[in-house]
This record gives C-alpha cells, sequence and structure tokens, in this order.
C-alpha cells in the first residue's frame, strides 16, 4: 500500500496523505482522531497509508470537521485514481506487448484479414483485441479462459495456453455466425457414421460434414494452425450447441480423421477441452480407442494383419472392402510398426488435405 503514486513526471497524493499530516499537526494519536471523526481507527489507518478509497461519507465527514468543501477531499481522490489508472495501463500494455510476441500477428493478417500494421504495436494490440473480443490480450494466458486443458502439465505452459486459447477464442466466435440447433446425441452419433462414409471424398468431403454435424447441433471449424499452440482440437458446450475445433497442421487424410473422430469421442463422452500433443490420461485413451475402432474396426484390421501382407494393392483392396481411404490403413499399420514411415513403394496412398479456410458470416 503507498499514499503517493509516482508517474513519469508527476507526482500524486492519495487524500490519506494529506490526512496523516493534519493528524500529525493537531497532535491527536490516530485513535483520537478517528473518534473525532466518527470512524474506526482501523478503518483511519487503512485509508492513511493509502489502502482504500475514500468514500463520499468519510468526505462529508472531513469538511464538516475541517471546515473544508467534500469536493476537495473527493477530487484529490479523483487524480489519485486518475494517476493510477495510468500507471495500472501502462502494466497491462506491456503485459499485452509480451502475450503479442507470443502470438505474432502475423498469422492474423494473413489468415484473417487483419491490416498490416508494421511495428505498430499498439495498434496491432487493439486490432487482436477487437478480432478476439476480449478486452484485453492478457486474459489468454488464462487456463480457465474458453476451455479446460486435458493436461494439467500443459495447463501450466504460458506459452501454449496463450496460444491455444486465441484458436479456441476464434472457432468460438466463428461458431456464433452459425444457426444450429441445440445438440442433439443421437443425430450426431448417426452424423458421425455418415462422417466414415466420407473418407475418400477428398474434394467434397468437408461442406458436407459441416452441413451433417450442424443438424446435430455440432459446429465443425477447420483453423489454420497457430504455430507453437501444440493443438490438435478443441470441443465446447456454447449455449446447447457445440464447437468442434480442429486444427490444420496435421492435414493428411489419416491424421485429420483420427484427430476429428478423437474429437467426436470426447463430445460422446460428454468431455469438452483442448486435446493438445502430450495429451495423457483416461479420457484422452478413451478417446484414442474410439477414434481407432471407429475408423477401422478391431476385428477387420486383426484379420488383415494377420495376412501379412501390406503391399500398396493389398492395402487398397483392404480399404476398399471396409470403406475407408487407403491412407487411413496406410497410418494405422505405420504407427503400429508393421510398415515403415519411409516406405517410398507406400508414399501414393497417402492423401494430403489442402482446406481453403472461407471468412464470411456464415461459415466457419
Amino acid at each position: 500500500m503507498t499514499n503517493f503514486i509516482e508517474y513519469k513526471d508527476t507526482v500524486a497524493f492519495h487524500p490519506g496523505y494529506y490526512i496523516k499530516e493534519i493528524v500529525e499537526e493537531t497532535g491527536l494519536s490516530q485513535e483520537e482522531f478517528a473518534k473525532r471523526l466518527d470512524t474506526t481507527p482501523k478503518t483511519l489507518s487503512v485509508l492513511i497509508n493509502g489502502g482504500q478509497r475514500l468514500s463520499a461519507d468519510l468526505a462529508v465527514k472531513l469538511s464538516r470537521m475541517l471546515g473544508t468543501s467534500a469536493q476537495y477531499w473527493l477530487n484529490l481522490q479523483s487524480i489519485f485514481d486518475d494517476v493510477q489508472a495510468r500507471v495500472q495501463l501502462d502494466g497491462e500494455q506491456k503485459k499485452e506487448k509480451e502475450i503479442l510476441r507470443v502470438l505474432g500477428y502475423e498469422y492474423f493478417r494473413v489468415n484473417f484479414g487483419l491490416p498490416s500494421l508494421p511495428r505498430k504495436v499498439d495498434n496491432q494490440i487493439e486490432q487482436l483485441r477487437c478480432f478476439l473480443g476480449v478486452a484485453s490480450l492478457t486474459v489468454l494466458a488464462r487456463p480457465d479462459l474458453a476451455a479446460s486443458f486435458r493436461s494439467e502439465g500443459i495447463a501450466k505452459d504460458k506459452k501454449t495456453v496463450i496460444r491455444a486459447n486465441a484458436m479456441v477464442q476464434i472457432a468460438a466466435n466463428e461458431m456464433s455466425k452459425v444457426e444450429a440447433p441445440k445438440f442433439d446425441r443421437d443425430r450426431f452419433e448417426a452424423a458421425a457414421e455418415f462422417a466414415l462414409t466420407q473418407t475418400s471424398n477428398h474434394d467434397g468431403f468437408l461442406d458436407v460434414l459441416r452441413e451433417e454435424f450442424i443438424k446435430a447441433g455440432v459446429v465443425l471449424v477447420i483453423l489454420p494452425n497457430l504455430k507453437g499452440s501444440k493443438t490438435n482440437g478443441a470441443t465446447k458446450r456454447m449455449n446447447g450447441r457445440i464447437m468442434l475445433m480442429v486444427n490444420d497442421r496435421r492435414m493428411s487424410a489419416d491424421a485429420f480423421w483420427f484427430t476429428l473422430f478423437h474429437e467426436i469421442g470426447h463430445i460422446l463422452a460428454g468431455d469438452f477441452g483442448v486435446s493438445v500433443d502430450g495429451d495423457e490420461g483416461a479420457s484422452e485413451k478413451a478417446a484414442d480407442d474410439y477414434a481407432r475402432d471407429a475408423l477401422i474396426s478391431r476385428e477387420s484390421y486383426e484379420k488383415f494383419v494377420s495376412t501379412g501382407c501390406f503391399s500398396l494393392d493389398a492395402i487398397v483392396k483392404f480399404a476398399q472392402s471396409i470403406g475407408r481411404d487407403a491412407g487411413i490403413v496406410l497410418g494405422r499399420l505405420q504407427k503400429d510398426g508393421y510398415v515403415r514411415y519411409d516406405d517410398a513403394s507406400l508414399a501414393a496412398l497417402r492423401t494430403k488435405y489442402r482446406i481453403t479456410r472461407r471468412y464470411d458470416s456464415s461459415m466457419p
């Protein structure tokens, strides 16, 4: 606590500073002065040390006791408050600049059309506040801002939290532009089953998925990767609807579909939050198991791997038999160690998605 503030070329004094001088001039103890002022010694002591604002009631009592106007004391408080706010604003701006350095402005300019403002840091901060819909960029450092992090370790990583929160905030804001009914679990399960039929529809699957998911009260948002976010996906319940966000940093067919169904698994389990690299725990394992078995049934997969034949033709034939993109089968085999990641003979099976973002008033 302090009863004065030094700010640049200005020194502002709390009313308590002047009250302390008056008490000393009277020769009274603080206790005696407090009694005469019709307040408690504790209240007077806190006020003298700048620990609380001067109330209108005490301003009136001081004016009556000392023959001054109540407005005189309230003006002293107002001047002190103004300088204190300037100091706090400076501190806030310094913190926001740190957040901006973590996020980087270029990502938002390139992907979301924010104006080019080279070297105009304060203007960049203003643009980001407005775009993200936050009063201060500092709120992005809060692990509990938008959605919970499924890993306590990640929640302690400030830079990851800032970047992941920014992505979730963007997705939530885009979801707010979309009209969708309340979440219907049965309908969403059916939509998820339908999604499995679209794994080979490389050109038109995304629009079809969005449409089916929206009917079930789930808004699918694909966001460009914010470097360093470590974010794979996120789910969030909003006004009875559900946001399902997927990062586009892993857009090979197998990675995309696994990530999508991992998040679908979380939704069906009623588990909402942010999935990032390194997540562990029962809920993550359950979501992984759901995605793995939804994309390729355990029985079919075990039967296929038991053949020991993983040639390009064999993989394509098996993928066709279960109605899946061959890249999904290849990714599973690579993860399980049945084929090498650098096997050039199978490279043709890996499909890489290029999703063009559309930013308008109706479509995420």
